[in-house]
């Protein structure tokens, strides 16, 4: 069984790797917006709850998350394990994890500089419309600002703009980050294997760095 969490910043190549290592170890992703989704389209009590939260625009406690963590694990699915994408985000979100039991295997820390991620990020050019997604370096339209198949201008996303990248990286080494160090802890205690990788290299070097550990 491989219960497995997948730490690093935004813009990191989280998502790309999760579903890859899914696929390997035959797993589920476990994210807090699917779950938040789920709950919400449940219409279940603690749906309603997580519903009437979000639509005040407050943020869903650890309490919360915690429920909807072990509602998640009971499915079938999980029955060879889980990958953990987003979760936790906080030093009080792993300390609850841990409170649950979860016998993490693995924790991967995808790691790379600011500067890449501020570039990769704020690079990023969508068609509002289809959703296609462009990069003025690394995957650029043939004409440029412009998609490519309507001609229809491109636009950048908010999220993607470098102050709003840069902000994003504030809080994700502020509260995310210090889950580095609790979870090295773990490992030095032969709790689980904590596996730290170059995210600045290729899509194919990053899995092939991480398929090696598992």
């Amino acid at each position: 069984m491989n219960n497995i969490i997948l730490l690093g910043p935004p813009g990191a190549g989280k998502g790309t790797q999760a579903d890859l290592i899914c696929e390997m170890c035959d797993i589920p992703k476990i994210s807090t917006g699917d779950m938040l989704r789920e709950a919400v389209a449940s219409r279940s009590d603690l749906g309603i709850k997580v519903s009437e939260i979000l639509d005040s625009g407050a943020l869903v406690s650890d309490d919360i998350i915690g429920s909807l963590i072990q509602e998640r694990l009971l499915k079938p699915d999980c029955a060879n394990g889980s990958l953990f994408d987003g979760v936790p985000r906080t030093i009080g979100q792993a300390e609850q994890l841990a409170e649950m039991k979860i016998n993490f295997t693995h924790v991967i820390e995808i790691f790379v500089e600011d500067e890449i991620i501020v570039q990769r990020m704020s690079g990023r050019r969508v068609h509002p419309a289809s959703g296609r997604n462009y990069h003025i370096d690394h995957n650029p339209p043939k004409n440029s600002g412009f998609d490519d198949e309507t001609g229809e201008p491109l636009v950048q996303r908010e999220d993607d703009k470098p102050d709003t990248v840069l902000k994003r990286l504030n809080v994700y080494h502020e509260q995310t980050k210090p889950l580095t160090t609790f979870y090295k802890s773990q490992s030095k205690a032969n709790l689980l294997k904590f596996i730290k990788v170059d995210g600045s290299n290729s899509v194919d070097k990053v899995f092939k760095e991480i398929s090696s550990q598992i």
